[in-house]
């Protein structure tokens, strides 16, 4: 009886190593991520948006992207005004990882597309902070986050879906896809845009809204990094 509770004992202490061991795996891989992200203190980007909203007409457009740390980032729409969610600074994937002031829970493996990536949940230490759940998915050759899905209290729940070229070094990506609910979006005040008719009575946007997404699709022609961005941007 004394022998099999030294083994049930050993069995357990076995397994909390085991789980402190994936912890510090874990958090080493987002270190070494954000080591790569945090190599850029700002960027001017050139790019190409395409806004897919069922209730709205949205044109294609030619946009800059700016980013200057810790958490500024502005699309601007040089013809007009860029459809972007209130909670689009998720984009910025500094913006998840920032301040290190979460658990990292590891939730396995998964693949996207041809690549397997690392599952990691972050759960922020403040119970008041905005960020409920963040789940990075990372590829831990290239060290990019190729996936991340985000609840806030206020701002709906989004996801990224991220493709990498050349400027995969510093954490930019070529492309990414912002997914999000479009019930939890309001127009800014003043902005109007053409609404789609194309059903029956006229629906009102905020009802044809309920349960469907938006997408934003951003591919980017090229980045300007650590040069510099006035502030004068981001007002």
């Amino acid at each position: 009886m004394i022998r099999l509770k030294k083994i049930a004992t050993l069995v357990v202490l076995i397994l909390i190593s085991f789980a402190c061991v994936q912890a510090q795996d874990v958090n080493a891989l987002i270190a070494k991520v954000k080591f790569n992200i945090d190599k850029v203190n700002d960027y001017e980007a050139t790019a190409r948006m395409i806004t897919n909203v069922s209730f709205l007409k949205v044109p294609d457009a030619d946009v800059k992207v700016y980013f200057k740390k810790p958490n500024q980032l502005k699309i601007k729409n040089e013809k007009g005004i860029s459809f972007v969610p209130k909670g689009a600074v998720s984009i910025n994937l500094n913006n998840i990882l920032s301040g290190g002031k979460y658990t990292a829970i590891d939730a396995g493996t998964d693949k996207i597309g041809n690549t397997t990536v690392r599952i990691v949940k972050l759960l922020p230490e403040d119970d008041n902070a905005d960020v409920v759940l963040s789940t990075v998915y990372i590829d831990e050759a290239a060290l990019v986050i190729r996936r991340a899905k985000t609840t806030t209290r206020t701002n709906g729940s989004y996801q990224l879906e991220m493709n990498y070229g050349k400027y995969s070094a510093f954490g930019l990506p070529d492309k990414i896809v912002f997914t999000f609910d479009t019930k939890d979006y309001k127009l800014p005040k003043g902005v109007t845009f053409d609404f789609d008719d194309g059903t029956q009575n006229n629906r009102s946007a905020a009802d044809k809204a309920k349960s469907k997404n938006g997408k934003a699709e951003i591919t980017f022609s090229s980045y300007v990094v650590n040069k510099g961005v006035a502030e004068d941007v981001f007002k």
